[in-house]
């Protein structure tokens, strides 16, 4: 292993150095080249959640790059407010406004019928809708809205989108995990799914879903696998974003100073997109341009059947392909 693997690896453990803004900092120094300019030209991409924080940082680099970007978000208000910040931002910028709350089944399928009638190719789309709750509600179809926002609604909308995903002849699919998902193993009865299994904690739910993410990610990958559609995940470690500061207070006091802007926090997403590199056979987790292992020494592998009963929750909750 090359000295620079064992650095990189010990600021993964260490979490205050990696996860923080220390990381990228000296992360870049041997990390894979950026994407070349205009290295998105004539693409496009999909940003969920396009409105806030990382979402809005990974729009405006997906934009210099030279893609058209959909900005996705559920408030019109902001999705307008923003887009049009960012053609100020990026002058040149090829800006598509859209409305869904990725969250509501009915509102993703009509949004995904309605963009598959609009264009011929997809070539990136990154799930970035977030949502933390700090009690527990439902969304219109009786889902967790954790649940729904990180899982359900994304699953499904990749599924829809498959068709204008292949027709790219090159496309990725990100979901935007997160490091909490380290503290949170994965639920497979469909209670626990639900977060129906005990007093609710938000902070908890949102861990739980972002490993279910992870999980989803490493099968749509193993599904798709040999075709033209990648399917990733990654976490973008410890950022500055209003939903930190919001849901998190203490966090976000402790840790301010530290915390990454919201484009360091995009950058592997968008790296991921405009480069489209190479898997390690069955890893598909990444953080700061690197695989990331998704469990630790103390915690074992994912149960093959815990998957299996996983993923079959999933389908059935969204009418999808069984697995």
């Amino acid at each position: 292993m090359r000295p620079t693997h064992l650095v990189d690896a010990a600021l993964d453990r260490s979490l205050v150095l990696g996860y923080t803004k220390i990381g990228p900092a000296l992360r870049r120094r041997w990390w894979p080249a950026d994407p070349a300019t205009g290295s998105l030209h004539g693409k496009r991409v999909v940003v969920t959640g396009a409105t806030s924080g990382i979402g809005e940082a990974m729009a405006q680099s997906f934009a210099e790059l030279g893609a058209t970007v959909h900005l996705l978000g559920r408030n019109r208000a902001k999705v307008a407010s923003y887009a049009e910040g960012l053609r100020r931002a990026v002058p040149t910028a090829d800006v598509v406004e859209e409305v869904c709350d990725v969250g509501d089944l009915d509102a993703v399928r009509a949004w995904c019928a309605d963009l598959t009638g609009r264009v011929d190719a997809l070539h990136g789309i990154v799930h970035n809708a977030g949502a933390m709750p700090k009690e527990r509600a439902e969304t219109a179809q009786g889902h967790e809205l954790a649940l729904a926002a990180h899982v359900l609604g994304p699953h499904l909308m990749t599924e829809l989108l498959l068709p204008v995903l292949g027709a790219a002849q090159g496309s990725s699919v990100v979901f935007m995990s997160s490091g909490g998902m380290y503290g949170a193993g994965l639920r497979v009865e469909p209670d626990e799914i639900e977060f129906r299994d005990g007093e609710y904690d938000g902070v908890q739910a949102y861990a739980r879903t972002k490993r279910m993410q992870v999980v989803l990610a490493a099968a749509w990958s193993d599904r798709l696998r040999g075709g033209e559609v990648r399917v990733e995940s990654m976490h973008p470690g410890w950022v500055a974003t209003p939903g930190v500061s919001e849901s998190l207070p203490r966090f976000d006091k402790v840790m301010g100073p530290l915390l990454r802007d919201p484009r360091s926090g995009a950058d592997t997403a968008v790296w991921l997109v405009a480069t489209r590199p190479d898997s390690a056979g069955s890893r598909h987790f990444w953080h700061d341009r690197a695989l990331r292992p998704t469990t630790y020494g103390w915690q074992r592998d994912e149960d093959p059947a815990r998957v299996s009963r996983f993923l079959s929750y999933v389908s059935g909750a969204t009418g999808t392909t069984a697995w």
